[in-house]
């Protein structure tokens, strides 16, 4: 089944079972999506969702720092809990180990030698990784793998 099939599904579970942030968050994220196949002019795909989830989460993450810091923590709370509700579609994020791998092989494909070439190296192992871990600790892997 499809990340929008089931995202579709869950919509209308929420609506029947009056779960109002799930609903909320998930109206949110089909809007999203739909103003994605808008931009695009095609049907999305389950990669292409994962990269709105991911853009979605990571709005959710500087709206709770931004709450957290000004003493908002009610908004900051309903941001967390959204966050939650979004990442149950992400997919299984990788072990640290696993990580390793991927950015040790990617760094011998290249011949990368010091943090010059980090941005080859991302540019290699993002796509393989595709939504299953951040990119920020991808970067800084990639930094302590490099700084060997």
């Amino acid at each position: 089944m499809s990340l929008v099939n089931q995202i579709d599904i869950d919509f209308k579970s929420a609506l029947k079972n009056k779960e109002v942030e799930k609903l909320s968050t998930l109206r949110l994220l089909k809007s999203a999506i739909k103003n994605y196949e808008i931009e695009q002019k095609n049907e999305v795909g389950d990669d292409d969702v994962i990269k709105i989830i991911q853009r979605e989460i990571k709005q959710r993450k500087d709206s709770i720092e931004s709450f957290s810091t000004s003493g908002r923590q009610g908004l900051a709370d309903k941001e967390e809990k959204e966050m939650e509700i979004l990442q149950k579609y992400m997919p299984e994020q990788l072990p640290d180990d696993e990580l390793e791998k991927i950015i040790e092989t990617a760094i011998s494909e290249i011949g990368a030698t010091s943090l010059v070439d980090m941005g080859k190296v991302m540019g290699k192992v993002m796509p393989q990784i595709a939504g299953r871990a951040d990119g920020n600790h991808v970067s800084s892997k990639v930094r302590e793998v490099l700084s060997r």
